[in-house]
């Protein structure tokens, strides 16, 4: 009986080290899995932080331009539609946000004068793990920020004088009466336009 104990024991040993190198195996699966999700995550903060950097640099030049040309209404939409003068390229501030979240920009694409779609890739592989290959795999993903115009107004009347400025509707901001004469407060770009990531799903549409 004392010999067949021991038997049974020995047999137990081998099946005993197999279920626990499946539960290592296991565990460093999980690893790897959690290890590329945190990866993947990185890239994305990185892609919505430089699309929405493109499109407030965007944002600040717009509103400037309208500060600019407050007195002549006949630019204000151009202004609005992001199609003004002078206006310089906005894709160096996703380079420079990408980089703050130890990504690097493979594309800045202004799809229209009001949208950025950005794609980072991320510096850093996953790591080494049980996954073969996973140390030289890196991250990527990809943001669209949108830019709106918040405020909308009435072409004047051919008859205006130059004294008369149109009214700008500016929705939760409230109306703005503006007096050529007294300029002194004016909307702040936040007023004038809203910057927003778009809906992932309707750029994949």
């Amino acid at each position: 009986m004392r010999r067949r104990r021991y038997g049974d024991a020995g047999q137990a040993f081998p099946i005993y080290i197999t279920v626990v190198g499946g539960l290592l195996f296991l565990a460093f699966a999980y690893f790897a899995v959690g290890q590329a999700a945190a990866n993947r995550n990185g890239a994305q903060t990185a892609a919505d932080a430089a699309a929405l950097a493109a499109a407030q640099d965007k944002r600040d030049q717009l509103a400037g331009a309208w500060v600019k040309d407050v007195l002549d209404p006949t630019k204000w939409q151009a202004i609005f539609e992001g199609t003004a003068e002078g206006i310089t390229p906005s894709c160096w501030r996703a380079h420079e946000l990408a980089a703050r979240n130890d990504a690097r920009v493979n594309i800045c694409d202004p799809q229209s004068p009001l949208r950025f779609t950005v794609e980072v890739e991320t510096n850093k592989s996953v790591g080494e793990s049980i996954v073969p290959g996973s140390e030289a795999h890196q991250s990527n993903a990809s943001a669209t920020a949108v830019i709106e115009a918040r405020c909308d107004f009435e072409p004047l009347a051919e008859d205006a004088g130059p004294d008369v400025l149109p009214k700008l509707s500016c929705g939760e901001g409230g109306d703005w009466e503006l007096d050529p004469d007294d300029l002194d407060v004016l909307p702040e770009p936040e007023d004038l336009f809203d910057v927003h990531l778009a809906d992932p799903q309707a750029n994949d549409e």
